[in-house]
């Protein structure tokens, strides 16, 4: 590894984890684009890399959340043992689909993210199912 990679690779795993802890994001968020614009990698390759790296992102950002009381274990339980077999579905298809096609899936997912995350900030916070209507204004 050059220089130039080992440091693009440090900016990555930097950047994915300010923002993991931040706002929950930088798995498939930053670390598949930067993988693939600044190390070279290819779509594939940086996608079975953010998978793995996304563990050890995860397990700290848990822990940390967990101690400030916003771990929410049962939800996490949940999807965490379901995603095991979306995972070995979705490989099976990535290894099987043109790397172009993994490119344009992966940016319309992250720009349907993206609108469905912009409108809700727009409409501002929602009121959870049975809760009171707020009058104070």
């Amino acid at each position: 590894m050059e220089l130039s990679d080992l440091i693009g690779a440090i900016a990555i795993g930097v950047a994915a984890g300010v923002a993991g802890g931040l706002v929950g994001v930088g798995g498939g968020v930053l670390f598949v684009p930067g993988l693939v614009i600044f190390l070279d990698e290819s779509q594939l390759g940086a996608e079975a890399t953010s998978l793995l790296a996304i563990v050890l992102v995860a397990g700290v950002g848990a822990w940390r959340q967990g101690g400030y009381g916003n771990l929410r274990m049962r939800d996490a339980i949940v999807v965490g043992v379901l995603s095991p077999l979306g995972v070995l579905a979705g490989t099976v298809v990535a290894n099987a689909v043109p790397e172009r096609a993994l490119e344009l899936s992966f940016a319309a997912v992250q720009l349907g993210f993206a609108y469905q995350l912009a409108r809700r900030a727009v409409d501002g916070p929602r009121r959870p199912a049975g809760a009171p209507e707020d009058r104070s204004g």
